[in-house]
């Protein structure tokens, strides 16, 4: 099964018809995609309230890709908000109880950042945070070139297929050691997944730049690049049972097209999603 979705379901403007508030925005949101990823849970853990409305507003069928909070992922380089790592993670997997609950979470997302380097200390970090997690599915995205350096690519993918991390696999802008390449490898037989952020090059690393978060997934992909895409998701469909898509270009609003197109492209039509609203015209 394909699965196509975008990041976050507030800023996907050609989705919604008229006014429409922004706590009625999933509802409508899930009459057009069935997955999405819950990018608010990097910026705080989320309060299990939160989770419990949203997958009560969602189809049965719904999935939920749960971003992995960033003082899990390095993020924040000084002290995080709690008492231990251990007490940040416990919170972390209460926040998951709702979706768990509802058989609606695919997994939760580990994006580690441009400084979190193929190193010894980091590889056991990545040991502990799996042990941490249990059960639950957690993907693994790297930012620093080093993991997929010629000489460590293949022990890599080794080690993330033995300690069971799903494979997220990224294109993006590549711009020196704070991208990574593609690498259209699944390590796991069951899930895999594909994030698109787009390859705004002269956006991705200027991080002193006063718009540089607005800029930084500005991009619209062509249709030859999404028909790349295409046949290399059919690839990966034959290695993992289920692949996630997530389209994260939406500095200008062009994630949510994008999406549309590549399900035209393979030509999926889900039959189990939320109904929509109608507009006026």
């Amino acid at each position: 099964m394909i699965y196509i979705g975008v990041t976050g379901w507030g800023d996907h403007d050609s989705l919604y018809p008229g006014q429409i508030s922004s706590r009625d925005k999933l509802k409508e949101y899930a009459g057009h995609f069935p997955i999405v990823e819950v990018d608010t849970a990097f910026y705080a853990i989320q309060p299990t309230r939160n989770a419990e409305k949203w997958v009560n507003e969602t189809p049965a069928s719904f999935q939920f890709v749960v971003k992995a909070y960033q003082g899990m992922t390095g993020h924040i380089r000084g002290e995080i908000p709690f008492e231990s790592k251990q007490a940040m993670f416990n919170a972390f997997k209460e926040s998951l109880v709702p979706y768990i609950e509802a058989n609606k979470l695919a997994m939760t997302l580990f994006q580690f950042p441009p400084w979190f380097a193929c190193k010894r200390e980091n590889v056991e970090y990545l040991r502990w945070c799996k042990r941490e997690m249990g059960d639950i599915p957690c993907a693994l995205e790297f930012r620093h070139q080093s993991w997929f350096a010629p000489q460590y690519r293949q022990k890599t993918l080794e080690f993330m297929q033995t300690e069971k991390w799903i494979h997220s696999i990224c294109d993006e802008p590549q711009s020196g050691e704070g991208s990574i390449p593609t690498i259209l490898k699944t390590t796991d037989p069951d899930k895999v997944l594909v994030r698109f952020h787009g390859r705004n090059v002269h956006g991705w690393q200027k991080r002193n730049a006063e718009n540089w978060r607005e800029v930084r997934y500005l991009y619209r992909y062509n249709q030859q690049e999404l028909k790349e895409w295409a046949d290399s998701i059919q690839t990966l469909a034959k290695e993992s049972t289920n692949v996630y898509l997530l389209f994260n270009n939406n500095s200008g609003g062009d994630a949510a097209d994008n999406a549309k197109e590549m399900m035209n492209l393979l030509h999926i039509e889900y039959d189990d999603l939320a109904p929509r609203q109608l507009g006026l015209f």
